[in-house]
Parts: C-alpha cells; structure tokens; sequence
C-alpha cells in the first residue's frame, strides 16, 4: 500500500510563489517499481480534476502541463521520499485542490488514473 500525504498549500498573491510537498510511504520507494511515477493534479471549483506535473521517481525526468509550463517545476527527494511543486508565478487561475498521485504508467496517470490518490491541499491565489 502506498500513502501519500500533501502540504504546503494556502493562500498567495498573484505573480508570488508556493511550494507544496507529497510525502509517499509504502513498498514502491524501496526500490520495487523503480520506474514509478509522482504526479500532481489539480481541481478547481466546478471543473474536472486536471493533470499538472509528473515526474519519473528512477532517473527525475518531468513532464507539465501546458497550462503550468514554465511556472511550475516538480522535483523529487529520494532521501525523504517527498515529491514537491514550486509554483511561481502565480495566478488567480492556479487556485485549486491540487493532488499528489503515484502510478505506474505515465499514459494513465495522465488520464487521471493513477494508482494512488492523496487527500490534496488548498491552494488559493487573489488577484
């Protein structure tokens, strides 16, 4: 079983910064599906749940959103098995639920079907 549990979110100005973090426990950091992948995914109020930034746990390649390009970069700690997204330059559109996932298939999780789901973490941005 994989848990994944997220922080960092909360409110910012527009063209300010967050950092969110996903800390992941469970077998598939031990090495056992070293071609894992992390990703992270947003909701915002009455739209579907949107793929944001994956990135290969093994080897750290990355992969956005055309939406978050440029702004947004994910990055992993095999050490502390934590995922982050800095987030820059932020805007009144960026505010959503955002989620950490694990998965094993880029294809899928770009779906929107991971295997493992966190509970997510606010992140509010005003104009």
């Amino acid at each position: 079983q994989v848990h994944l549990v997220e922080s960092g979110g909360g409110s910012a100005q527009a063209g300010g910064s967050l950092r969110l973090s996903c800390a992941a426990s469970g077998g598939i950091f031990r090495g056992i599906f070293p071609n894992y992948f992390m990703a992270w995914f947003r909701q915002a109020p009455g739209k579907e749940r949107e793929f944001a930034a994956a990135i290969r746990w093994s080897n750290g390649d990355s992969y956005y959103s055309d939406s978050v390009k440029g702004r947004f970069t994910i990055s992993r700690d095999g050490a502390k098995n934590t995922v982050y997204l800095q987030m820059n330059i932020l805007k009144p559109e960026d505010t959503a639920h955002y989620y950490c996932a694990a998965g094993r298939e880029y294809a899928t999780i770009v779906r929107g079907s991971p295997d493992y789901w966190g509970q997510g973490t606010q992140v509010t941005v005003s104009s």
